[in-house]
């Protein structure tokens, strides 16, 4: 039997677009001779709904889609992710669901039996678990739904579940594992993926198809990277990384040694690489799905503008990047010629505008005399006249605002509030600086369009005379190393000391983080790309004793 693996990224409620993407797949697959076509998890309303399942009609256009894909199939099988109404008066409303389509009618229903409700996940808000195993008896496929697969107890420590649906289904006769998916990427975790579904593979002797989303749904970035394993957990078959694809995999093959792993051809990307493009498609579809075709973002000459002007480029378009440059009375010359030739060297429009007057006429109001130092206040006064202008420009050209802010800024409050936050999209927001500069020198290596001044000189907000950020933050390479450790890997205070960081360094950092969060709650959503990021996954208190 000859199988098609369809990896389409679709947007959230687009009922009819998803509906070509889905028909057109279904002619591709059936003019290349296939069987049988698999979408990702939730295939019809897109991923993740949210609280848009709360919508009736929302549902009624979903169960709708399904009937159009249901005649999509009356001659081939067709496996579609959707959402199920519960009949049952208890429990949840709502299935996630599959469904199996054959001869132009939907044959057999599954529903999701794991049911994640931890970082981003929410899905314990609005489904009942399912109970049935999901097999297709006359094709022995066992169906299962993403986190259904990832609960074996002999590769994950402590296992999130009290069931196995995959191990189920193994023991009721399924000869083929297929998971429709919607994973989020983050860094690491297509690795971790590979070796946890080809220690399933191996384990029960079954061949395994795993078709994941792809493209960028608000914070959430998803890589595809969908593939057919065989018995010994082997990849016979990949799809493209951040990419949509179609491919095929006849069931024989599931016999064979794979190709890939006879040429040594690596199943996952290079970190910095999958950064790079989970950053640019996230940027793309999330301007693109929230009705922009432009972004706007301040050009300041520093490390952080320019790596988000040249993911913009990138995403969208030189054609569609305006870069502008504020500078104040306490801007170096560096600054506006880097933020110039960037400029230059990536062909995007810039404009220019002093706020040295309008700052001016602020110190002025508030009776800061010309010899009066600049305080926090007037440092602040500077980013919200910057970021006034952004939005008045962002109005005139209907462009989004990219902020520029990093994760180490966020993490600390080395921001300001209505002023360099303003936007609608923080690009970089999940990357520490140390991580941006080397995205930058890796983006420089492919193609040279970083002014060198900017790889080098120190890291400066320019707010105030010879201001640079390690007069109020650590050293980048400390405070990182301590955010990662606090954030990404959830160390405690102790753990951390134990790694030998000053004692008060460390005490600073945390009570500088738990402060700020009020910060972040207020920021323009961000890509999320490490395991744990600012945003939808983290849910600290507010009001708290710190």
């Amino acid at each position: 039997m000859k199988l098609a693996l369809a990896q389409i990224n679709t947007t959230i409620g687009d009922f009819e677009n998803t509906l070509q993407k889905i028909q057109e797949c279904v002619q591709k697959a059936q003019d290349a001779g296939a069987q049988f076509i698999i979408f990702p998890e939730l295939t019809l309303t897109g991923y993740p709904p949210r609280d848009l399942l709360e919508d009736p009609d929302f549902i009624q256009r979903n169960l709708e889609a399904l009937k159009r894909v249901a005649q999509f199939s009356k001659k081939i099988g067709i496996l579609v992710g959707y959402v199920e109404k519960n009949p049952g008066k208890k429990g949840k409303r709502f299935f996630n669901a599959v469904a199996y389509c054959e001869k132009g009618k939907v044959q057999k229903k599954y529903f999701k039996k794991l049911l994640p409700n931890y970082d981003v996940f929410d899905e314990n808000r609005y489904f009942e678990p399912g109970v049935e195993l999901g097999i297709i008896k006359n094709t022995k496929m066992g169906i299962s739904i993403c986190e259904d697969a990832w609960n074996d107890s002999s590769y994950w420590e402590r296992p999130l579940y009290n069931q196995d649906p995959i191990s189920d289904q193994v023991k009721a006769g399924a000869k083929i594992l297929i998971n429709l998916s919607a994973s989020p990427f983050h860094v690491g975790k297509s690795e971790m993926k590979f070796k946890m579904f080809s220690q399933l593979a191996k384990r029960y002797r079954t061949p395994i198809v795993y078709v994941n989303l792809v493209g960028g749904n608000d914070e959430l970035v998803f890589d595809g990277r969908s593939f057919v394993m065989n018995k010994k957990g082997e990849v016979v078959a990949q799809a493209k990384a951040f990419q949509e694809d179609l491919i095929f995999v006849e069931t024989e093959d599931f016999q064979k040694r794979s190709q890939l792993a006879a040429r040594g051809k690596k199943t996952v990307g290079d970190d910095l690489s999958d950064i790079y493009e989970a950053l640019v498609l996230g940027l793309k579809d999330y301007v693109h799905k929230c009705g922009f075709q432009k972004v706007v973002l301040g050009l300041s000459g520093g490390i952080d503008s320019t790596l988000v002007a040249i993911l913009a480029v990138e995403a969208l378009g030189a054609e569609n990047v305006l870069g502008v440059m504020m500078p104040s009375l306490y801007s170096s010359e560096g600054s506006l010629t880097d933020a110039e030739a960037l400029a230059h060297n990536l062909k995007i429009s810039f404009q220019k505008y002093s706020i040295t007057e309008v700052y001016q006429c602020y110190r002025s109001l508030f009776g800061r005399s010309e010899n009066t130092p600049p305080d926090l206040a007037d440092e602040n006064v500077q980013a919200r006249i910057r970021g006034n202008i952004l939005m008045t420009l962002s109005n005139r050209h209907g462009a989004m605002v990219l902020t520029t802010g990093n994760k180490s800024e966020f993490a600390m409050g080395y921001c300001t509030l209505y002023g360099d936050m303003s936007g609608g999209l923080a690009v970089i927001a999940d990357l520490l600086k140390t991580k941006v500069y080397e995205l930058c020198h890796y983006i420089q290596k492919q193609k040279a369009v970083i002014p060198q001044d900017v790889l080098i000189k120190a890291p400066s907000a320019e707010l105030r005379p010879n201001q640079k950020d390690q007069d109020s933050l650590p050293p980048y390479d400390v405070l990182d190393a301590i955010l990662k450790a606090i954030i990404e890997d959830q160390k405690t205070e102790k753990q951390i000391l134990k790694m030998g960081f000053d004692p008060a360094t460390v005490k600073r950092v945390l009570k500088s983080l738990h402060q700020n969060e009020y910060k972040r709650r207020q920021a323009a959503p961000g890509l999320k790309i490490t395991p744990r990021a600012f945003g939808i996954g983290r849910r600290y208190p507010l009001a708290r004793k710190i």
